[in-house]
This record gives structure tokens, sequence and C-alpha cells, in this order.
């Protein structure tokens, strides 16, 4: 985020201007009759309110903050306005772009936000835009540090007062029904992307695992602790529960898998503790995001929602792995072209567009973890000029047509497909997912390719390019298109694209802007 000049803040203008409209996800709305938390006695059926980068935030505890409230968009993207309705238990919160409203919508269909451990509702609000006054000195300060803390600088430190309930920058992690290992790796990935990570130390007590983890600064502790703390790393299990440690600096005298300094790589490994490989402790120390360790398949959903930002997916344990995915544009819509944009958040095993209802259909992915990554990310998306909706199917699989019997190609088995992108265990793709962007990953690119010729080909797609930039190794690129629909569309036109040479292109959402 840079700088706080575009955000607004404050209090409500008239109360004509912000009317409540209640119109939660179930369709059902509760009218609230002034009785706290947003009282249920009255019901009304009103209709959904289409997307917005205003979201409406209902039954909240009575003791919610600002803070807290502006934590649960900061993982989606930039915060620009907040309104509280302290009486009703309400709030409103303005989004940067309307993208980030639908992704953090769509998260949360998924998983139910908490605060201070009690559900509330979030849903678009009928606003396009919150018109506050900008006289709430407090409000000010909040979003002043969260915009810091976004841009990766230090907020001053009357700002980190506002925020920083706490002065620690150390928390303490203890992880409840830890059915799976949860790795120092595993934890530096998730807590990184609320600021730069220097120490973790973990330990076993009472038999719970516990770790001690270090920030560079107290508000990145106070951000992590507000979002991740009752949240769950891997489905409906590894639960963490975080507090502030008395603690104001970590002495890790070893780099290994128990503990490590990012500051410090030449630290040595202890007696009998496999060494921490130094071209590794490098690449920790110069970027704290680049690696995962080597992590289990099974924390692919958590590898993925941590790039969002979160860690649980929730989800029911067994679950069908099958999807269902209505509004599709059915003059343009394909098995291969579903086959292509679901692939990106797993291995899609078979396709079928419905004989009787072809702007719908059934997409069977690997497991249930990977059709809930699916819908979290893609429903609500534009594909084709249509908004499309993505829910889980009551189907356990998806049928193939008998023998002999033709459906106009409407039913593809994809279950054998050489383009899998989560087929090897511990694939670099489990860490690279992130919810459609307007920017696109390129990868091997072949060496006599231009940017014009990568300009040309994705203007081509039917898309506007805005910007492109080489890696350094020129087998990699980003190409940022005008709108993510346009690079949905391109994505689904030119993944595995023949480069020439048999080299084929690679594509995928990226998390960076050019």
């Amino acid at each position: 985020m840079d700088g706080i000049s575009d955000v607004a803040v404050g209090v409500k203008r008239g109360s004509d201007e912000l009317s409540m409209y209640n119109s939660p996800n179930s369709g059902m709305s509760s009218i609230s009759d002034g009785a706290s938390n947003g009282s249920d006695s009255k019901k009304l059926r009103v209709e959904e309110a289409p997307p917005s980068r205003v979201l409406h935030i209902r039954k909240l505890p009575n003791e919610a903050s600002e803070t807290e409230v502006i934590a649960l968009g900061l993982p989606f993207g930039k915060v620009t306005n907040i309104l509280t309705l302290k009486g009703k238990n309400q709030a409103f919160l303005e989004m940067g772009t309307e993208e980030a409203a639908i992704t953090m919508i769509n998260y949360y269909t998924t998983v139910t936000p908490h605060i201070r451990n009690i559900p509330i509702f979030i849903q678009y609000s009928n606003h396009k835009e919150l018109k506050t006054d900008a006289g709430n000195q407090r409000t000010q300060a909040v979003l002043q540090a969260v915009s810091a803390v976004q841009s990766g600088g230090s907020p001053s430190s009357d700002v980190q007062d506002a925020l920083a309930a706490a002065s620690s920058p150390v928390l303490r992690i203890i992880i409840d029904n830890m059915f799976y290992p949860v790795t120092l790796d595993v934890l530096q990935q998730i807590f990184s992307k609320f600021g730069t990570v220097m120490k973790i130390i973990t330990f076993t007590k009472n038999n719970q695992f516990q770790a001690l983890l270090q920030f560079s600064d107290p508000v990145n502790a106070q951000q992590a602790k507000l979002a991740l703390d009752g949240q769950n790393i891997y489905n409906s299990c590894c639960t963490l529960r975080i507090d502030f440690s008395k603690l104001v600096n970590l002495n890790v005298k070893y780099n290994n898998d128990k503990s490590r300094d990012y500051t410090r790589p030449e630290l040595p490994a202890g007696d009998g503790q496999p060494s921490l490989d130094t071209t590794v402790a490098a690449a920790f120390s110069k970027d704290s995001n680049s690696l995962l360790g080597a992590l289990s398949p099974l924390s692919a959903a958590a590898a993925a929602a941590a790039a969002a930002g979160r860690v649980a997916l929730a989800g029911q344990t067994g679950s069908s792995g099958v999807l269902l995915v209505s509004n599709l544009n059915e003059e343009m819509v394909t098995p291969q072209s579903l086959f292509t944009l679901f692939g990106v958040y797993g291995d899609v095993q078979r396709v079928k567009i419905l004989y009787n209802k072809k702007d719908s259909a059934l997409i069977q992915m690997s497991d249930a973890n990977q059709a809930q990554l699916a819908m979290s990310h893609l429903n609500g998306q534009k594909v084709y000029g249509k908004i499309i909706r993505v829910t889980l199917s009551k189907h356990q699989t998806v049928a193939l047509p008998r023998d002999g019997l033709d459906d106009q190609g409407l039913t593809k088995d994809f279950a054998n497909s050489p383009l899998h992108r989560f087929k090897k265990p511990g694939s670099k793709n489990f860490q690279n997912i992130f919810p459609p962007s307007a920017t696109l990953h390129l990868s091997n690119i072949p060496q006599d390719v231009t940017e014009d010729d990568l300009r040309l080909l994705f203007s081509n797609a039917g898309g506007t390019v805005k910007a492109f930039k080489f890696f350094q190794d020129r087998k990699m690129a980003l190409i940022q298109m005008s709108t993510v629909e346009e690079a949905i569309q391109a994505l689904i036109d030119l993944h595995n694209y023949n480069m020439g040479g048999n080299q084929h292109l690679r594509v995928s959402f990226s998390k960076s802007t050019i």
C-alpha cells in the first residue's frame, strides 16, 4: 500500500447515506431491531447484493476493534476505508478493488470468519463506496499502521502504539489437534505473510508442539495474531493458538530443524542435528518467502491458502471432490478450457458439460481439498464474459458416457493427462497457487523468444498487455493484462502453448504486480 493519501476513514456523514442492507449469502436477512448483535428476530428475504468493494460485516462482538475488522480484509489486498457501527455490532469495510472483495467473500464462504472466537457474517454491501468524514484520528492511525505494514515500511512509533496493544515482537504458538507434522518451515511460510520472520524456536512441552517466533516488528506480530489465532493449518486439524510472549528477543544458538535465526545463516547445526545447507540458509536470509521446505502433498491447500494470506481451508473431511459450475458461457466453454482453468488449483480428472443444461458442468478434482481450493478461488470470477458460480456437488464422481454413446464431446476424461500440475509430491507448484489476478507468471520461455513476441501472442488472445518484465534468466516473465478476466482468458488459451522446438509455455496467476 503506498501511503495513505487515498485512505479515508471516519464517521458516518448522514443517517440516510448508509442505511442497513442485510443480504448474506443464504438469501435470508436479519433486519436489526436495535437489539444487541444484529438480532435475528425479524426475518426478511432479500436479493443477494451484487459484488462490491464495500463489504457489510454483522454480528461483531461488542469489544471488537477496528484493527480486528481490518485484519479480516488485510490478506486479500488494500483496505481503503472502515466504518464501525458500535451500537449495532456492525461494520463496513471498503477494499481497494472489487477483485480483492470478491476473493475475500469467496474465501469466507468456505471458512467461517471469527473475531474473538465469535463467528461473524460478511456479505457484499449495496454501497459501491464508503462516504465518511476523515475526522476520526484513532481510525486514521490504525489504517496508517496497516498501510505501512502492507507496503513493507516501518510504521512510526505513535502509529505502532495505536496498532500494537502488546509491545513484544515474539509470539508463543501452540498447535492443537496435531494429526500431521508441522515443521519450522511451515510456520515460517505462514507467518512471513505478515512481515519479516527473524527467529523461530520449536519445542515440545506437556506433550504439545510449541514454538516461539520473532518478527522484526511488534506490529507484524499483532497482525499475525489477529489473522491467524484459532485458524487450522490443514483441513480440520493443527489449530494455531497464539499469544504474545513475555520475551522480547529470542537467543538462537543453532540453525537446524528445531531452531533457526534467519539473520545469522552462519550458525552451527549443533550436536547430531541435521545442518541447514548454507545455500538454503542464504536463500532464507535473502527472501524469507521463497521456501516452504519439504512439505507433504497434504499441505498443498495450506500453502495455497497461506499464499492468499490465510491458513485454514475448512471443509468437511471426506467431502466430495466434484464441483458443480454454473452460469457458464455455453457458446464458448469446452471441457478443455475448464480443465485448464480449474487445473491451476488441482489435478482435474474428468469434466462433463451437462447435456440438457449446457451452461453448467461437473468437474472432478483429485480430492476434496483441491475442490475446496478451486471453489474458493474461482467462484464469482468472470469467464467468457459471465460471472461463474462454483459449488461442491453431491456427486462423488463424474460418470463417463457408456461405450458407443456419443455425447457430442461434452464429457472428457483427463485422468492420464501429462498436464497435471500437482502430480509430483513436493512440487514447487504447491507453493505458487494464487487467486486469479491480472498479472500472469510465464515460464519455460525459449531463449530466442522476445518481449515483442510474447506481447503479440497475448494481445492476440483478445486482451490488452499493460506491462511486461523478463526475469534475469529470460526463461520466466511477468505479463500484466488490463483486467483479471483478460488474464483468465489468456491463461485458458495459452497455457501449454507450443512455442516451437517442442517447448510449451507454462502460465499461472502471479501474486506480484509489475
